[in-house]
C-alpha cells in the first residue's frame, strides 16, 4: 500500500535534492528523511536517488516517479477537500472561462447544481477564445476553463468534462431533407457556412474532411461566423448548410426549422476538456466543482450532447 507521507517526502527531497533543506520544509530531522526514503526504495526494489559527494541526483526511476508522485498528492489532497466539504461550508468566487459552443450548453446547468449544493459559492461563466483560456489560467484570473482541445501547456492540468456530437444541418426544405446520410463529395458545391478560425468544430471538421481529400480551398465557403446560434438561424433561413454542435441545433431541429444529415465516413465526435492550472495552492471552491462535474447526480447532463434530438 502506498505511503502518502513517504511520497511527499520523496517529492520534497527529488524537487530541493537536498535531504536536509527537504527536512527543513517537513518539519522533519534529517535522518528521518533518509529513513522515509531509504524504506520507499525498499519498499519499490529501485533506487531513486544517487548520491555523490557533489550532492544528490535522481536516477531513471527517480525521474518516472516524480510526476506520478506529484499528481498522486495533488488528487490525494482534491479527495481530502472534497471529503471537507462535504461536512464543511465551501464558500467563495468560481471564476470559469468557456471557449466551446457545447460547453456553454452544459456548463450554466452545471453551474447551478453546483450553487445549489454550495449557495455560499459566486460563479462566473465568461465566454472567450482557446488562447484567452490559457491564458486567464496561468495567469490566475481564472479558476478553470472549459475547451475543445486538450492543453499540453505543462502547466495546466486537464480532465474530460463530457463529449461532444457534430452535426451538418441544411434548411428544412433542402433538397437532402428527406435524406439520412450523404457522401463528402457532396458538401463541395453546396454554399457552407463555417465557423471562425479558432473554432474546435472547424478544425474537427476539416481534419476529418482531409481524410477524403478535401481541403478549406475546395469548399464553397458562403460566410463564416463565430457564433454557432447565428449560423443555426442562417441555416434555417435557407442559406447555407453548417455544421455545428448537437446541442445548438437541438431546439431548431425540434421545431423543424432545420434537418440533420450524416456524413458517411467522418467521425464528428470530440471531447469537451475542462482545465485548471496545475500544481497550484487549494481553492475550495475550483476543487469542488472539478469533483462535482462527475458525481451520479449529474450524469444526464454529461449524456445529453450525445443524445439523439
Amino acid at each position: 500500500m502506498v505511503d502518502f507521507n513517504k511520497i511527499a517526502t520523496f517529492l520534497r527531497a527529488a524537487e530541493t535534492l537536498n535531504f536536509s533543506e527537504a527536512a527543513k520544509q517537513l518539519h522533519l530531522s534529517q535522518p528521518t528523511v533518509s529513513q522515509q526514503i531509504k524504506t520507499l526504495e525498499q519498499e519499490m526494489g529501485v533506487v531513486l536517488f544517487t548520491r555523490t559527494n557533489t550532492g544528490l541526483g535522481l536516477t531513471e526511476a527517480g525521474r518516472l516517479l516524480l510526476p506520478w508522485a506529484r499528481r498522486l498528492l495533488r488528487e490525494t489532497n482534491n479527495m481530502q477537500a472534497m471529503m471537507s466539504s462535504i461536512q464543511n461550508d465551501v464558500v467563495g468566487e468560481l471564476r470559469i472561462t468557456c471557449s466551446t459552443t457545447a460547453g456553454k450548453y452544459v456548463l450554466p446547468q452545471m453551474a447551478a447544481r453546483f450553487c445549489q449544493r454550495f449557495p455560499g459559492v459566486r460563479v462566473s461563466i465568461l465566454a472567450c477564445t482557446p488562447e484567452d483560456v490559457t491564458l486567464r489560467l496561468l495567469e490566475g484570473d481564472a479558476h478553470i476553463g472549459v475547451l475543445s482541445r486538450e492543453i499540453l501547456d505543462a502547466g495546466l492540468e486537464a480532465q474530460e468534462f463530457f463529449r461532444d456530437r457534430v452535426t451538418l444541418i441544411v434548411p428544412a426544405d433542402h433538397r437532402w431533407a428527406f435524406r439520412k446520410l450523404i457522401d463528402p463529395g457532396e458538401l463541395l458545391e453546396e454554399p457552407l457556412i463555417l465557423r471562425e478560425e479558432t473554432s474546435g468544430t472547424r478544425r474537427m471538421v476539416l481534419s476529418e474532411l482531409a481524410k477524403y481529400d478535401i481541403g478549406l480551398g475546395d469548399l464553397n465557403i458562403f460566410m463564416e461566423m463565430g457564433n454557432a446560434e447565428a449560423i443555426v438561424r442562417t441555416v434555417a433561413a435557407g442559406y447555407g448548410i453548417a455544421f455545428v454542435s448537437n446541442l445548438a441545433s437541438a431546439c431548431p431541429l425540434e421545431r423543424g426549422n432545420v434537418v440533420d444529415l450524416k456524413v458517411d465516413g467522418l467521425a464528428l465526435k470530440r471531447r469537451i476538456y475542462m482545465v485548471r492550472k496545475a500544481n497550484s495552492p487549494s481553492h475550495r471552491p475550483r476543487d469542488a466543482f472539478w469533483s462535482f462535474i462527475h458525481i451520479s447526480e449529474n450524469a444526464d447532463l454529461l449524456q445529453m450532447p450525445e443524445q439523439e434530438p
